[in-house]
């Protein structure tokens, strides 16, 4: 084995291993500190799970709903047994769905990715287009009309703009329906596809339009950069211009950083998601969250925050990964 392929190889390796010190490392951290924030949450985990039967329950049966779901054990008693218990694969049962809390997780996870898919794949490539629509008619109206939508949707709150299209094509147009994930009344083997994307494109809309304005501006100041620079006046001496100049010179050094912020951009995407799928009620990975923390329902929400986790960790994983595999100077340990 060459030198050099030994090299790779052992760069590979600390690479993985840096990366999975740094996921136990937050996940550890990230455990202990959920934990302790939901306990000391006023909402007693109990009274929420009673109800409204609540003035039906006595104490002796409050005492034996706290001691079945192990609520009745000193905190750091029932942090480590929660902890041992997700080393060995069970991460509890939810205490508002009586089922597992894995198989919640990856049923509500996969309508929350048919939506954060959609609107991450368009938002990015909308995002890029505009990017570079505009740096390449900097100065002109093209720019400025860009410019003044990416500012205006890059303050504009999820909420509001998920409200605004609900108002607009819901209730005043009649074009899709005022919410869900599926049609009213009609049973899971009895609903099509068509239903399904018809309930998802407001809410993916809603998040789309909103995730274009960062990639926009980030890729416009990058290309700006890039003509500016010395090869690109070189290559205008020579004759070359427009979208071949682009093409030849641009679109690799302005790809490589809107790929980074695009795949960085999970964290936003999934907050984004949360309040979206508040506002039309779409029964994804954010309504639980936010059902599991009015609720109390402690194994639900311990669940979701450790997957939000490694999703968001994920994204950063692949815009490491995305950047060796697209730029060789990464490879081959140039300094870039």
């Amino acid at each position: 084995m060459k030198k050099d392929q030994i090299m790779q190889i052992k760069d590979v390796v600390a690479f993985l291993l840096n990366k999975f010190l740094r996921i136990t490392t937050l996940l550890v951290g990230l455990s202990f500190l959920s934990f302790l924030l939901i306990k000391c949450s006023p909402i007693d985990p109990v009274q929420a799970y009673i109800g409204a039967d609540m003035m039906n329950v006595g104490p002796e049966q409050r005492a034996q709903i706290a001691e079945y779901w192990g609520l009745n054990k000193p905190l750091s008693e029932q942090f480590l047994l929660w902890v041992s218990a997700v080393l060995h694969g069970d991460w509890g049962t939810s205490m508002i769905f009586r089922r597992p809390v894995l198989e919640v997780i990856g049923e509500r996870f996969l309508a929350s990715l048919a939506l954060m898919g959609t609107a991450w794949v368009l938002s990015g490539i909308v995002g890029f287009g505009l990017g570079v629509w505009a740096g390449m008619k900097q100065g002109t109206w093209v720019d400025s009309l860009i410019r003044w939508y990416s500012y205006t949707l890059a303050s504009t709150p999820t909420f509001w703009l998920g409200l605004l299209f609900l108002i607009v094509f819901a209730v005043w147009l009649n074009w899709f329906p005022v919410g869900m994930g599926v049609p009213a009344g009609v049973l899971t083997q009895d609903v099509t596809f068509s239903d399904r994307l018809e309930h998802l494109i407001l809410p993916m809309l809603t998040l789309s339009v909103l995730g274009v304005a960062n990639v926009a501006l980030h890729t416009r100041a990058k290309l700006l950069d890039v003509l500016a620079s010395d090869y690109i006046l070189f290559a205008r001496a020579r004759g070359e211009n427009g979208m071949t100049l682009f093409w030849r010179h641009g679109l690799r050094n302005v790809a490589l950083p809107a790929i980074t912020l695009q795949f960085a951009s999970f964290s936003e995407l999934f907050g984004g998601a949360v309040l979206a799928e508040q506002v039309f009620s779409y029964p994804g990975l954010g309504q639980t969250i936010v059902e599991a923390g009015l609720r109390g329902d402690v194994p639900l929400l311990l669940g979701i925050v450790i997957f939000s986790a490694v999703f968001v960790f994920s994204g950063n994983l692949l815009a490491d990964i995305s950047y060796r595999v697209i730029d060789p100077r990464i490879r081959e340990g140039a300094t870039v």
